[in-house]
């Protein structure tokens, strides 16, 4: 049997080899392909926080698109102002009866202080909603419905907000994003690296939080927080943080997507979408890094692929594939692959 060292060497080799490959992409996929790609990885971005929090804390947050959402329209707000001339209004404003640009889209015309909106607002948020839910002791299914409850909400707001956020329509039709056309291959290639190296960093991220004293006490918060009481440590800072760091990476997520895929609509805040991110976990392997990532990419690759045949029945596919991971490999695919090597004779 590997030791354990040997076991992280072999991962931290196939993390770099993966890494650049992924680097290297551009040489070998078309324009297309590539802008696919990008769009998934920002996806599992969002996933590697979903896992830190469910697989590793014991946390299932049914509300993950909500901070996906929120860095999704800021990076739009700004993209949207691009272009626009002093005093100016995009068109779905000036329709709706707005004469100037509301404070936040004001503040994101300029891309550092939209950057710095994308990471703090959502994590501030998450900290917030974490701080009051688990001082609250509510926890398991009850938190879980809590966070549904938060999508709904959000995707409510943000749909009834039309003057503000487009509604149902949401906001698309990007010109350009730091001086660069949209137009153009090579800013697309330029958002696909950018989306790599900020997915290799969210790797790194977990990756050191839960290999550290820190991930060990993560963990006794998932297998029993009340033991962690009564040796003196607060389980409500540490789901706290954690819940505040998914939420960035959501927001972040939602940041780099947006440019990629054109368009942000209510409809990718909802229950749907924060259930089918949960699905991207448990199909890849909850507390497993990597295994967040493969789930990511696999099911978004079936749902682009089936989706346009099964266009009524994509749910019922994401909710049966769901059901046959719980039940037959609740460890998902990384599990699974696991549990077949230790199997194998020496």
């Amino acid at each position: 049997m590997p030791t354990q060292r040997n076991r992280r060497l072999a991962v931290g080799g196939v993390a770099v080899v993966l890494s650049a490959a992924a680097l290297c992409a551009p040489l070998y996929l078309g324009p297309t392909s590539l802008n696919l790609l990008g769009q998934f990885l920002a996806m599992a971005i969002l996933a590697v926080g979903l896992d830190l929090i469910w697989g590793y804390t014991g946390i299932l947050s049914l509300g993950q698109a909500v901070f996906f959402g929120i860095g999704g329209y800021l990076m739009a707000f700004y993209l949207k102002t691009q272009g626009l001339a002093a005093g100016a209004v995009p068109d779905f404003m000036m329709y709706s009866g707005v004469s100037h640009l509301p404070l936040i889209w004001e503040w994101s015309r300029h891309f550092g202080i939209m950057f710095l909106f994308v990471l703090i607002v959502p994590g501030l948020i998450g900290w917030l909603f974490g701080l009051i839910i688990f001082r609250s002791r509510i926890k398991g299914v009850y938190f879980s419905i809590l966070t549904e409850a938060l999508a709904v909400a959000f995707s409510t707001l943000v749909l009834e907000r039309q003057s503000f956020t487009g509604g149902s329509s949401g906001l698309t039709n990007y010109n350009a994003i730091l001086g660069h056309s949209f137009y153009d291959n090579s800013t697309y290639t330029g958002l696909y690296l950018a989306t790599v190296v900020a997915l290799i960093l969210a790797v790194a991220l977990v990756w050191w939080l839960t290999h550290s004293p820190f991930g060990a006490l993560l963990r006794a918060v998932r297998d029993g927080e009340n033991r962690l009481r009564f040796i003196g440590y607060n389980p409500v800072l540490f789901q706290a943080f954690v819940f505040a760091v998914a939420a960035a990476l959501a927001g972040v997520a939602g940041a780099l997507y947006v440019p990629q895929n054109g368009i942000i609509t209510p409809n990718m805040l909802g229950v749907v979408p924060s259930i089918t991110m949960v699905v991207w976990v448990a199909v890849g392997g909850r507390g497993t890094v990597f295994g967040a990532i493969i789930g990511a990419l696999l099911v978004q690759y079936a749902q682009y692929y089936l989706s346009s045949s099964f266009a009524s029945g994509w749910l019922y596919i994401i909710g049966g594939l769901f059901v046959l991971v719980v039940l037959v490999f609740p460890r998902g695919i990384v599990g699974l692959f696991d549990r077949l090597h230790r199997r194998r004779p020496i």
